[in-house]
């Protein structure tokens, strides 16, 4: 998810950017914004930690750089807190969201579906700018 998602930022222009679809739906930054705001959320979560992140760089971040900086600086941290997780420590349950307790493990595996459903919204960005997403691209090195 983190490449499909980081080379879709990269490849989109600042027009793209700052296309939605509707004008009920997020802007292509916006979504990048949220992605980074969730990442810091859920795996902090998982980590029983404070999230580095204010919550805001879907509202604050406008720039292509500054997303993009923003994006990697989240999947950074996630990445950290996988990388630490154990077989014991994954299962441990602790509070998450609404959903009441959940297993650490099991609040990454939403971490991962939650960048999944947001990668299908960039994708149909990309379609309706007439781009060729990442994982339709070819190749196995994504």
């Amino acid at each position: 998810m983190k490449g499909y998602i980081t080379k879709s930022a990269a490849a989109a222009s600042d027009e793209v950017f700052a296309f939605k679809a509707t004008a009920e739906v997020r802007t292509f930054s916006q979504i990048i914004g949220h992605i980074a705001d969730s990442n810091y959320m859920i795996c902090s979560a998982a980590a029983e930690e404070k999230s580095p992140s204010g919550g805001d760089i879907e509202k604050t971040k406008t720039t292509k750089a500054d997303l993009s900086k923003a994006l990697a600086e989240s999947f950074a941290y996630c990445d950290k807190v996988f990388a630490g997780m154990t077989d014991a420590t994954g299962a441990k349950t602790v509070k998450f969201m609404m959903s009441g307790d959940m297993a650490k493990l099991s609040i990454l595996s939403f971490n991962t579906a939650h960048d999944w459903e947001h990668y299908g919204n960039l994708v149909t960005y990309m379609r309706l700018n007439k781009m060729v997403p990442p994982s339709s691209q070819g190749g196995m090195d994504r």
